[in-house]
């Protein structure tokens, strides 16, 4: 089995590095997602006792004292660190620009979706998922679509 330091890559494509004992996680270790974020923690015999998740783009979870999208604050977090842009100019997304979507899909927050085949791909195109249909009808509902077009806002000559 397992032991000492080391590297660990799952199917997911989710890599741990850190302690190992008896084949488990031990000791201090983080997990790597391959959507950028990761899990740091102190793992005892493959269960996490401490943790924080950290998102791809920095932002730290706390459980107590969460106050990202909370109701009254909706800025992304982008625009918490560097603050707003000019007005006329949209934001969308965390990430900007925003990721370019698919024609006919959908961007569901770790991929792309297509109503079509119900195919949740990631945005490098790989299968994360297929959805089912509450995850279909939620993101229908919700999210950003290819065909959306934002226009700005162009001043008379």
């Amino acid at each position: 089995r397992m032991e000492g330091f080391g590297c660990y890559t799952l199917p997911t494509g989710t890599e741990y590095r850190g302690s190992l004992w008896d084949g488990m996680f031990h000791g201090p270790g983080e997990l790597l997602l391959p959507s950028g974020g990761g899990y740091r923690a102190l793992w005892v015999r493959g269960v996490p006792t401490q943790g924080k998740f950290t998102f791809a783009d920095g932002l730290e979870y706390d459980e107590e004292k969460w106050h990202y999208c909370d109701g009254y604050d909706r800025r992304f977090y982008t625009e918490i660190c560097s603050g707003f842009k000019p007005p006329g100019i949209p934001q969308l997304t965390n990430l900007d620009p925003p990721k370019i979507i698919p024609e006919g899909c959908y961007d569901c927050g770790d991929g792309f979706y297509n109503p079509e085949t119900r195919v949740v791909v990631d945005y490098k195109h790989k299968f994360l998922r297929n959805a089912d249909n509450d995850e279909h009808e939620w993101i229908l509902r919700t999210c950003r679509k290819a065909w959306d077009i934002t226009t700005e806002h162009k001043p008379k000559p």
